[in-house]
């Protein structure tokens, strides 16, 4: 037992764990953010293209609720939930394309990222171009010296 306690402090106390963390929440608050896209701007659209204020109402009742005669339901409702199902699937979608877009645009932005620190590094690597005569126009100019002086 004293092994496990051990084995995990050792794991609480690794970096990864506290990176995790700040992940997941994170990753709450941008779920809600999604879901607030999704619920207060796209589903209000789509509904209203359907012609129903909400979604689901689009739901099909198979057998009515039975109720006696003081009112009480004795027999619950069947309904087919497709309303409900067709939102959940929209709003699967909706919030699969803006992570797609998200991490779409974070693969850009690193990939741009990655070429100009690539291009920094050919630029230091490369040698920079001599400034004066090059070694073919100095053996030129020792060799018509050289001639000079032999005349």
């Amino acid at each position: 037992m004293k092994k496990l306690i051990q084995e995990f402090k050792e794991f609480i106390m690794r970096g990864n764990v506290l990176d995790m963390a700040v992940g997941v929440i994170i990753a709450t608050a941008f779920g809600k953010i999604t879901t607030s896209l999704v619920n207060d701007v796209f589903m209000p659209f789509i509904s209203w293209i359907f012609g129903t204020r909400d979604m689901t109402a689009l739901n099909v009742v198979v057998r009515a609720a039975e109720l006696n005669e003081a009112g009480e339901v004795t027999k619950e409702a069947i309904t087919l939930g497709f309303g409900t199902f067709l939102a959940t699937i929209i709003d699967f979608i909706l919030v699969a394309l803006v992570v797609f877009l998200i991490v779409k645009a974070f693969n850009a932005a690193h990939a741009a990222s990655e070429k100009m620190k690539k291009k920094k590094e050919e630029e230091a690597a490369a040698p920079e171009e001599p400034k004066g005569p090059t070694s073919e126009e100095l053996l030129a100019q020792i060799l018509e010296e050289l001639q000079k002086q032999n005349r």
